[in-house]
């Protein structure tokens, strides 16, 4: 049997999707900036896409800005707000993503910025009276990048709470929605959101390729220079394909998102409650509850000769999971997510990650694999 439990890191293309995207790799091949028919049917899809996109988190058109990826638009986002809107401070968390932390100690060793990190619990939630506090104890106009959902520990972010900061000291909210965008509905009005980034093989879209949400107030300049491609932002010849891809995988997953996300999260819980009766020992990283997201969950065993090769092992047995982001998937130590937790005594952590395709009769072989190999 193979078990893949490592949907965090990447999705299987959903093959209704890939139905969709296979007339842009054959008869619509026309470059979308050129004038004729070929050129303008591309052009009047990615255009749709936008629109689609937009209306799922009830932005405008002209505010989604197609990119390669979610890393390419976080850079964008918290390095042009520097550049462009006159950010001088940077507030963050210890457990972003690498693409977001390692921009920020970017921007603070070569832009001079200042940078703050808001204190968190054991679990990973903001502590969001030491957001208060760090908000109001300076005047320099600052950009707050907080992760919806960490990619590893599952903890959600109270994001309406952090947005209604941000708006009360004027302060620039940016966050990497990779994880929660179509797993959890997106109001980037409600939510006072003035980045936001996305990428379609999160969501059984297709790889290389994501957008940014940039709120047309605070517009940044291109970070990739060329031609005047994505109205100007983003030069480079688009993905068509991957661009048609990613709206139709976001509108099937919106379509279908009460159902998929009830689904999933019984099946979490089910492989929660398996491995709490049949390991004494067991732990869990980050929230298990309704502040968790319910596509993750981060599994903490001791740290013994047993535990130190089990990723390994559970390779050897067909099963896909991953010791923490997909940057690190081969390790089972290192996490600097989980480290700064700050928790106490040695443990191997497993992140297994779930879509609707996954089974409890896969969450059965799991377990039987952990039982043989612990």
């Amino acid at each position: 049997m193979r078990v893949y439990f490592d949907n965090a890191a990447t999705t299987p293309i959903d093959e209704e999707v890939l139905e969709l995207m296979l007339p842009f790799l054959k008869e619509h091949f026309g470059n979308p900036s050129t004038l004729y028919s070929f050129g303008r049917d591309t052009r009047a899809a990615i255009e749709e896409a936008r629109k689609s996109i937009a209306q799922l988190i009830h932005a405008q058109p002209g505010e989604i800005i197609f990119t390669s990826g979610a890393t390419e638009a976080n850079n964008m986002a918290i390095k042009g707000s520097i550049q462009y809107l006159g950010v001088e401070r940077i507030i963050t968390s210890p457990i972003e993503h690498h693409c977001v932390e390692h921009s920020v100690d970017f921007c603070r060793d070569n832009m001079q910025v200042e940078t703050a990190l808001v204190k968190i619990d054991d679990k990973g939630n903001i502590d969001l009276d030491d957001l208060n506090r760090l908000l109001a104890a300076s005047d320099k106009k600052t950009l707050v990048t907080l992760m919806h959902a960490n990619n590893e520990i599952a903890t959600l972010l109270d994001i309406e709470k952090v947005g209604a900061l941000c708006e009360q000291y004027g302060a620039l909210f940016h966050s990497d929605t990779v994880q929660t965008f179509a797993h959890f509905p997106i109001d980037v009005e409600r939510m006072k959101i003035d980045f936001m980034s996305g990428a379609a093989h999160k969501f059984h879209g297709p790889k290389g390729v994501g957008f940014l949400y940039m709120r047309k107030k605070n517009r940044v300049k291109p970070f990739i220079h060329g031609g005047g491609q994505e109205r100007g932002f983003r030069a480079g010849t688009e993905n068509v394909y991957g661009i048609v891809g990613m709206a139709a995988a976001a509108k099937k997953a919106y379509a279908h998102l009460e159902q998929d996300s009830a689904y999933i999260s019984d099946l979490k819980k089910y492989f929660i409650e398996q491995l709490k009766s049949n390991f004494s020992d067991v732990d869990f990283n980050g929230n298990i509850d309704e502040r968790s997201l319910y596509t993750v969950l981060n599994v903490s065993f001791p740290e013994n000769a047993k535990t130190m090769m089990l990723l390994f092992a559970l390779d050897l047995e067909g099963i896909c999971c991953s010791g923490g982001s997909a940057c690190g998937s081969g390790a089972s130590t290192g996490s600097h997510v989980v480290s700064a937790l700050g928790k106490a005594g040695n443990r191997i952590s497993i992140r297994f990650s779930f879509s609707k395709h996954n089974t409890k009769a896969e969450v059965d072989y799991v377990i039987q694999k952990l039982k043989e190999k612990l």
